[in-house]
């Protein structure tokens, strides 16, 4: 019920990062292109299959150095179904490799709607008396700015499962301070509101390490942000996406982190992924150039922030 398993695994590892699985498919090395649209046709399953090549290999090149993935939905929505049940193998396999698995979905509805998308990717679809799981990831991202109705269902359905949610609070897209800046009328920001109000929600869900299970988006361009919400939310587990390629530093990420280095992890998604175009190779060492930006990551991030 809260953060606790992917604490743990933070520490097991000392590394406190995230690598997203966000592959497009000029993302994944010519060669298995290549060989993908040669046994399946340049088309939607030629494209699921290299992916799902590339990602069979970054996970197998990251699980002893990074303590969880990331894949966004997004990139395997846009290949239909069988991108959607490829979504499903990487979860499983990565699972398998005892990897964290948070799926970044930002979904954001109410009431049946809510409970439903959180059966299909938390608790499993009730069906005759039984439930059987589909996606059955160990967390998921939410927006909450439809209130705590779009954020209820789905930590009901983490609940007994060990399995959590972050909810947008301040995310580090440049338009996020068109909405989320605003000052509500009390004088606080509306990114303050909403991560109090998230943290006000999942109250005594606290486990081992005093996080609740409903987490918190803050980006690492807007460390300032992060700070003050780290201070007003000391029970919220963040999720910091915008290191490296969107300009955020391990500089800016500490911040998020408390006075044990707990309570947070930081994403890169394109600067592990796509490390192997910046060897000068044609992609074979893609593997190898995604663990050396793993490990270069982890290690810019450990001079700020030490993980007890």
């Amino acid at each position: 019920m809260s953060f606790d398993v992917l604490q743990e695994k933070i520490r097991e590892k000392k590394n406190p990062t995230v690598a997203g699985l966000d592959a497009r498919i000029e993302y994944v090395p010519e060669y298995i292109r290549k060989e993908a649209f040669e046994k399946y046709g340049v088309g939607l399953k030629g494209a699921v299959e290299a992916i799902w090549q590339f990602n069979v290999g970054l996970i197998d090149a990251l699980c002893d150095i990074v303590p969880a993935v990331k894949p966004q939905s997004a990139y395997y929505e846009n290949l239909g179904w069988q991108g959607m049940e490829m979504l499903e193998r990487t979860i499983r396999y990565a699972k398998e490799k005892g990897l964290f698995v948070i799926a970044d979905i930002k979904r954001g509805d109410i009431g049946s709607t809510a409970t439903a998308y959180a059966e299909g990717w938390l608790s499993g679809a009730p069906i005759e008396g039984q439930v059987f799981k589909s996606f059955d990831a160990d967390c998921v991202t939410l927006n909450g700015y439809m209130g705590s109705d779009s954020i209820k269902p789905f930590l009901e359905a983490a609940k007994g499962e060990d399995k959590c949610a972050f909810v947008l609070v301040k995310t580090s897209n440049p338009g996020s301070g068109e909405l989320q800046d605003v000052k509500a009328a009390d004088g606080r920001t509306i990114y303050e509101v909403m991560g109090e109000l998230n943290e006000q929600i999942a109250a005594g869900t606290e486990g081992k390490y005093g996080f609740t299970m409903a987490g918190a988006v803050t980006g690492a361009t807007y460390p300032q942000q992060i700070q003050d919400l780290r201070a007003r939310l000391p029970h919220t587990f963040f999720l910091v996406p915008g290191y490296g390629a969107q300009g955020g530093t391990a500089a800016d990420v500490k911040y998020a982190f408390n006075e044990k280095g707990h309570g947070a992890i930081v994403n890169s998604s394109r600067g592990i992924m796509c490390a192997w175009k910046k060897t000068g190779g044609d992609g074979h060492d893609f593997q190898e150039a995604a663990r050396n930006a793993a490990i270069a990551m982890r290690d810019d991030i450990a001079q700020f922030v030490t993980v007890e």
